[in-house]
Parts: structure tokens; C-alpha cells; sequence
């Protein structure tokens, strides 16, 4: 990876409307234009299995696309299908048969034309589990109640949003199917078909509390798919589209905000310093060229346009220098009024890295999960449950704490220190190459500043 020439991930915008496979290989072929600018160490594989360190952990990324890009129900539900994909073919082989891949129908041929269809596979769907070592052996955790939840939680908002969708999950899958044009029921007797209903009133169907962005088209074939068989095979189109979705557009994203060290306001007073550091050398420039000084005093104008260039060019980026000299990051606003136990192991530095990476990654996809010391569940973690309430977080009690947050304390907030040595990597070659740019455009400018005559206005 050159040292000069690296570049953050290219944001990738959302397309508009539904999503399907097309839109999904356009956001495919956008980021393989930029392969290089993703480390290994930062795939998507080792995000998802939680192998990153923090700020790339599996609860980073959910927390991204909770609070940031607002389109966590595509990851929830990937994990879903993960863990469902080893569960059932964890069965025995005489449950798995009541339930056969699907195959869907051929379109009909025109008469004297006809072709043979292919015959129906067998084999495991292509989204198989088996590179991910993940533990699924445990069944779905239990809802965790409200009271159990942490003291920072807004326990009274949480309820009433499950009041505003707990609707029916039959009446749901019947609304559901009604809309694609499905008029007989599913049968009952295959495997998990009571949690296939639960995940069509969660993520399939239309007004659901994580309704995934599908077209009606996609919508239909898959409730028709899901009424044959209880089969993962079933799902393997709107995993297409999911997976696409993530790969291609979420996970660079996500990379790309978590190189960066610094909040907005942060980002914003470290750029304006900088342009304030570049008029400040300009008015020094024409002052002494207008005066009798010896021109020798203009050199004076270096540092204040090499500070001004350099820290700009980082901010530009997303990276305060300041913040940087430590290797550090400044604290998102839903970490700064949690429990805090998520963000202890980040103050220890190496002690707790092989804990962190050791972890297993079954944990964290469960809403229950125990924080180090026996803390609580926390807010944060409900997101990573895969039959829980919508994603919004306006009734979160750090929004309106934030808000009236005083705009300094905004500016300079605590700091943690940055797990990740790939993102420490990239944000050095990012640094250095402000440094470097600084320097190519204020020793030319220094010099022109130098070379002028003196007018002796002044």
C-alpha cells in the first residue's frame, strides 16, 4: 500500500428506491475500483466474525448502521440467516427432508420450444455458514425484560415502542401474503416454521419494525419461496441482495468513518484553525512587504502556512492532528452516556486485546449479552438482537443530553485510545501525507513571499 498515494474508501451513496441484485453489482463494482484502500485486516469477513479490533468490531459496525447510515436491518438480519443456516443443518437428516431446498419455477417456455428444466439441487445454498467459525450450538436467547435492562435505558419509551408494533406475528404473515397473491397456507409440520413467521413479521413484511428495502417483486418471491420450505434456500435472494448491500456499500463506508479520530464539531474547529492559520500568514505576508522590515522577516510565514495546510488537509479527512499524536479517537456521542463498561477495555490498552479478539462472537449476536464485571444490558445491545423493536434512537436518553452539550464540550470530549493497528496504519500514511502536501505547497509559497520587493507603503 503506497505510503503517499492511499486513499480513504470512496463514499458510496444509496441508490434510490427498493433494492435488487442490479443496484447490488453496482455497488460491487464501485468498491473493487478501490480494493486497495480496505486492508485485509479490515474485510468484511473480520468485521463480521468480530476478529477486528476496536473501532471495526462487529458492535462498531452494528452501532454504525444504527446511528449513522440508519440501516442496521441488514445486518441483523444476516446474522439471523447465519445462525438459522447452522441450525438447520445442525437437524437430523429426517427433519431436514420435510423441509427441501427451493428451487425457483422455470419460466414457461413458448409450445415447440421447450427446454429441460434443471433438475433440483441438493447441495447446501452458497451463503452456508461453514467459513465463519462461529458457535450457533445455543438456541435464541430469550427477550431480555425491561427491567433488566440498564438504569440509562428509557425503559418508559422502549415499551411504548413495542406497544406501536406488537402486532399479531399470524396476522402479520397473513397480511404479508395476501399482499404477494399467496392464498394457502404454509405447512406447519417442516422445522423452525414458527420462527420463519417471526422473521417474515420482523424483516419481510411491509410496515414491519425492521422491514428490509425490497421491491415488491423480491418481497413476493420470497414469501412464495418461504410458503413451499423452511429450507435457508428459501431466503437465498433476499441474501443476495442483503450481502450485496453490506459488502458493497455499508462495510466501505463503515471503514472509511472509522478512520477517522474525530467527531464533526471536532473535524469542523480543527479546519476553520487551519484557514484562520493561512489568513493569519497572508496579512503577516502583505504587512511586511509593505513595510521597510528586511524581507528575511517574512520567513516568519512558513510555520503559520505549514500548521494551516497541514492540520486542514488532515480535517479535510477526518483526522485531527492533535488527536492523532496519541493514537487516539474521540468518543462517539452514544458511548459518552452509556454504562461505560464497553469502552473500560479501550483505556488498558494491550491487556485486554487478546480478550477482546478471544471473545466469542456468538455473544455479541445475542440482545442478553453479559458486559465484563456483570454489568447490565445497555441500549446498544438490543440492537444486536434479531427479533426486537425498530431501530430508531430518538427515545435514547444520551439524545437529548448531547444536544445540550455545550459546543466546546462537543469540541474537546474524552478520548480513547485506538485498538486497531491497521487503523493506526492508515491514519499515519494519512497524516504523513498532509505533512508531505503541507510542506510541497508552503515552501513554494514562502519562497514567492521572500522574493517580492518591498513596497515601503508602511
Amino acid at each position: 500500500m503506497s505510503l503517499l498515494f492511499y486513499r480513504r474508501p470512496d463514499y458510496v451513496a444509496k441508490l434510490p428506491g427498493p433494492m435488487n441484485l442490479s443496484q447490488c453489482q453496482i455497488y460491487v463494482d464501485r468498491t473493487q475500483k478501490h480494493r486497495k484502500a480496505i486492508p485485509a485486516e479490515l474485510s468484511f469477513e473480520n468485521v463480521v466474525q468480530n476478529r477486528a479490533l476496536p473501532p471495526c468490531t462487529l458492535q462498531d459496525f452494528m452501532d454504525y448502521l444504527v446511528y449513522v447510515s440508519h440501516d442496521a436491518e441488514n445486518l441483523q438480519f444476516w446474522i439471523w440467516l447465519q445462525r438459522y443456516t447452522a441450525k438447520f443443518y445442525a437437524l437430523p437428516l429426517s427433519e431436514q427432508a420435510l423441509s427441501p431446498p427451493y428451487s425457483a419455477p422455470e419460466a414457461v417456455q413458448p409450445t415447440g420450444n421447450e427446454v429441460n428444466q434443471p433438475p433440483r439441487t441438493t447441495e447446501k445454498p452458497r451463503f452456508g455458514v461453514s467459513e465463519y467459525e462461529v458457535n450457533f450450538d445455543q438456541q435464541e436467547p430469550p427477550m431480555t425484560p425491561p427491567g433488566a435492562m440498564s438504569p440509562q435505558f428509557d425503559k418508559q419509551s422502549f415499551i411504548s415502542g413495542i406497544a406501536t408494533t406488537n402486532r399479531s406475528v399470524a396476522d402479520s404473515v397473513e397480511d404479508a401474503n395476501a399482499q404477494a397473491g399467496l392464498k394457502w397456507q404454509s405447512f406447519t409440520i417442516q422445522p423452525f416454521r414458527a420462527e420463519i413467521n417471526r422473521v417474515i413479521s420482523h424483516y419481510i413484511a411491509p410496515n414491519s419494525p425492521r422491514e428490509l428495502n425490497l421491491s415488491h417483486k423480491t418481497r413476493s418471491a420470497v414469501l412464495h419461496a418461504i410458503q413451499h420450505t423452511t429450507h435457508p434456500s428459501a431466503f437465498a435472494l433476499v441474501h443476495d441482495i442483503v450481502e450485496g448491500t453490506l459488502r458493497g456499500q455499508s462495510h466501505p463506508n463503515f471503514i472509511r468513518w472509522s478512520i477517522c479520530n474525530g467527531n464533526k464539531p471536532r473535524v469542523l474547529f480543527v479546519r476553520n484553525s487551519g484557514i484562520a492559520h493561512i489568513v493569519a500568514a497572508v496579512i503577516l505576508a502583505v504587512f511586511l512587504i509593505c513595510s521597510d522590515a528586511s524581507r528575511w522577516w517574512r520567513l516568519w510565514c512558513f510555520p503559520l502556512l505549514f500548521v494551516g495546510f497541514d492540520i486542514g488537509i488532515a480535517a479535510y479527512k477526518g483526522l485531527c492532528v492533535i488527536i492523532h499524536t496519541g493514537h487516539s479517537r474521540a468518543l462517539r456521542p452514544w458511548e459518552q452516556y452509556g454504562d461505560g463498561a464497553s469502552l473500560n477495555s479501550f483505556d488498558n490498552h494491550d491487556d485486554d486485546e487478546e480478550a477482546t479478539v478471544g471473545s466469542s462472537t456468538d455473544e455479541v449476536y445475542s440482545m442478553s449479552t453479559p458486559r465484563k464485571g456483570g454489568g447490565k444490558t445497555s441500549s446498544r445491545d438490543i440492537s444486536m438482537d434479531t427479533f426486537g423493536t425498530n431501530n430508531a434512537f430518538d427515545h435514547e436518553l444520551w439524545v437529548d443530553k448531547y444536544k445540550k452539550k455545550p459546543l466546546l464540550q462537543r469540541i474537546f470530549t474524552k478520548t480513547v485510545w485506538i485498538q486497531n493497528e491497521t487503523v493506526r496504519l492508515l491514519q499515519d500514511r494519512i497524516v504523513m501525507q498532509s505533512h508531505v502536501l503541507a510542506a510541497l505547497v508552503t515552501v513554494p509559497l514562502t519562497t514567492l513571499i521572500v522574493a517580492l520587493p518591498r513596497t515601503g507603503v508602511l
